[in-house]
């Protein structure tokens, strides 16, 4: 009985053993596996910032391109608004430009292009750009009465400033 004893004794121990290294890495493998949880959600959050930025990269790009391509197109547009403002005989020629005219400010409308608003606002040296002043008791102080030129804007960037006459 001695001996079952102490191959009962000895196998428990060695049981016992074996259950503190299987606890030992069943903790190292509990550590890895933290580890590489908040390594993956680390990445993860570079990642999502990193596809926000380069979302906001790229949209900042096409406004710029945008805008460069508008701003070259401006000169037709004034071009245009002067044909439709000459009278004519020819009331279907007229009528032409004037569609023309409605056609080219719808499609910049349709890519977010407005245009400063001028005569009667308040100047704003951010978005207009003063040519003249006058003295008019009639307007208010820094009141725009005249628009020489048009200016435009593609969401809060200024593309062109008006080119405007001031009262006061």
């Amino acid at each position: 009985m001695g001996e079952n004893k102490e191959k009962e004794i000895t196998e428990e121990v060695k049981e016992k053993e074996n259950m503190k290294q299987e606890n030992g890495e069943l903790q190292t493998l509990k550590l890895e596996l933290e580890e590489t949880t908040d390594r993956y959600k680390r990445i993860l959050a570079e990642f999502e910032n990193f596809k926000k930025r380069s979302n906001k990269e790229r949209e900042l790009l096409y406004n710029s391109i945008l805008s460069d391509i508008v701003e070259i197109f401006l000169p037709i547009l004034d071009n245009l608004e002067n044909a439709a403002k000459v009278e004519t005989k020819d009331e279907e020629y007229k009528k032409g430009v004037e569609l023309v005219l409605k056609q080219f400010k719808d499609t910049l409308a349709s890519k977010g292009v407005e245009e400063i608003k001028g005569v009667g606002e308040t100047f704003d040296p951010e978005l207009h750009e003063a040519v003249g002043s006058v003295q008019d008791d009639t307007k208010g102080e820094k009141e725009i009465v005249q628009e020489y030129r048009k200016g435009y804007k593609l969401g809060t960037k200024v593309i062109r400033h008006s080119m405007v006459v001031v009262a006061n």
